[in-house]
């Protein structure tokens, strides 16, 4: 039988609009991020009414976006550590300009699997622990199940599904609130990424 999940991403954050990364350090949704959760949510009740249960990583901005997903479709919503989001330590809350630059941070990442900032994650370590969550919610819960989560962890997660690599993550770039789906097994399957357009649709 296939196994699917529903990958969406939290909605907005004040560190998104500043390009700052945000990985172990928690933030609210902005208001035009808990607007883009109202609409996901509808969006979702409307065309996707099978969805058996909402999991979510433990950080508030992806539990605010995930709670409006299960409320408008009255299903469970379960915490699932491992879907949170890629922590690196004592660079948190650097701008990605300074994280190229300043501090090599992605040179040194894609250099070296096991590499991680002090206080932070390896690339390799997020990989693992994304997939294991993602096999773990999929043996859990009948099709489909939704999964809130970061960008960097899904695009990670992908990574290393799809591609068996984790450094390839920039390949994923992922919009606040956007929908992909993926199929674990037989084989796996990317079946949609990054769709959006519940964020541009006229409410019903």
């Amino acid at each position: 039988m296939p196994t699917r999940l529903l990958l969406v991403r939290h909605g907005q954050i004040a560190a998104n609009v500043d390009a700052r990364w945000h990985g172990s350090t928690d933030g609210v949704l902005t208001e035009q991020g808990r607007e883009e959760g109202r609409r996901l949510a509808a969006h979702l009740a409307r065309t996707r009414p099978d969805i058996t249960a909402v999991c979510t990583s433990p950080l508030q901005r992806a539990r605010d976006t995930a709670a409006a997903i299960a409320d408008a479709l009255g299903v469970p919503l379960l915490v699932e550590p491992g879907l949170a989001e890629y922590g690196i330590g004592v660079l948190e809350n650097e701008t990605y300009e300074d994280l190229a630059g300043r501090h090599r941070f992605f040179e040194q990442a894609e250099a070296d699997l096991h590499w991680a900032p002090p206080g932070g994650e390896s690339l390799n370590a997020v990989g693992d622990r994304v997939l294991a969550a993602w096999w773990s919610i999929a043996h859990r819960h009948s099709d489909p199940a939704v999964v809130v989560s970061h960008g960097a962890a899904i695009a990670i997660g992908l990574a290393a599904l799809l591609d068996h690599d984790p450094r390839v993550w920039p390949r994923y770039r992922l919009r606040n609130t956007s929908i992909s789906e993926i199929e674990l097994e037989p084989t796996p399957r990317l079946l949609a990424f990054n769709l959006v357009d519940h964020l541009t649709q006229a409410d019903s």
